[in-house]
């Protein structure tokens, strides 16, 4: 199980160097998914582990965004990214526990999830709040590594496991186990043998009352 404290230590290590260690080799996990967004003029978009804001300048600058770390210093990086390229659609850069949002329910008309559901604590938890905080029939996208097919890869996989709070992710993690089968899981695209682009739908199990 993750700890928030150990994910905070671990972005707080990378966030100096992240831009140029993970910038080019999760780009074309973030491109994949704004594309799949198929966002439409005045649509919100909530962006879960923004980061340093490296896939912000990559939405249509006519829907409005709204992006959430637990990283203050991720944050910090991302809020000068805002200035700089003047995105003046980022409506908000917030300090926010993924697990338990402010935000009301229905908040969002789609919701993003990069690189985070396999580092939160508790990532079943997660889910619950990013189809609270997205509109009914809305949907959830997510830019995640999962545990592999391949039986020794996995097995490596599982080797790591044991390092995830210096790593900063689960290498071992298995988002079906998170999903019941109303969540209506797509794969979408998989970016290389690691990443994987996957969409939920926002059905009729979440409907507010």
């Amino acid at each position: 199980m993750m700890q928030i404290e150990s994910v905070k230590a671990a972005y707080r290590r990378y966030a100096a160097v992240y831009d140029a260690v993970f910038g080019p080799v999760l780009q074309p996990g973030r491109k994949a998914v704004v594309q799949a967004l198929r966002v439409r003029p005045g649509e919100r978009v909530l962006e879960v582990g923004v980061g340093t804001g490296l896939s912000l300048p990559l939405y249509p600058r006519d829907v409005k965004i709204t992006g959430i770390d637990v990283s203050r210093e991720m944050l910090e990086k991302a809020r000068r990214r805002v200035a700089r390229r003047r995105l003046a659609n980022v409506e908000a850069l917030l300090e926010m526990d993924a697990e338990k949002m402010d935000f009301a329910d229905a908040s969002f008309d789609k919701v993003v999830a990069m690189y985070v559901v396999s580092v939160v604590e508790r990532p079943a938890r997660l889910l619950e709040e990013l189809h609270r905080v997205c509109r009914p029939d809305g949907e959830i996208f997510l830019v995640n590594h999962v545990r592999s097919d391949n039986r020794f890869v996995a097995a490596v996989e599982k080797g790591l496991a044991r390092f995830s709070d210096k790593l900063g992710f689960r290498p071992d993690f298995e988002l079906r186990d998170m999903v019941s089968g109303a969540d209506q899981l797509t794969e979408l695209s998989r970016i290389n043998f690691f990443w994987k682009v996957m969409r939920l739908r926002n059905g009729v199990a979440h409907r507010l009352p």
